[in-house]
């Protein structure tokens, strides 16, 4: 018996490739640890520096903040 489809089915009747299942349990999982990930290295920056660069720290930026309003021009009482 010849078969109408002797050298496979034409163009359009052929199925299209399968896709890569995955599971979406281990895909939520793995998107959460990544987030939690990002957490914790935001934590580690902001709560791992030691305390005697936190105080030096603030103690430029005030002192930076200090020097600028020094510099600041104020309007008088004559100035319009």
């Amino acid at each position: 018996m010849s078969s109408a489809w002797s050298n496979g089915p034409p163009m359009g009747a052929r199925r299209p490739k399968m896709v890569e299942i995955i599971n979406l349990r281990r895909a939520r999982k793995a998107k959460e640890r990544t987030e939690k990930e990002k957490t914790a290295e935001a934590n580690r920056v902001l709560h791992g520096t030691p305390k005697h660069v936190r105080k030096l720290s603030d103690a430029r930026k005030d002192k930076a903040e200090q020097r600028l309003s020094e510099h600041r021009l104020d309007k008088g009482e004559d100035d319009n």
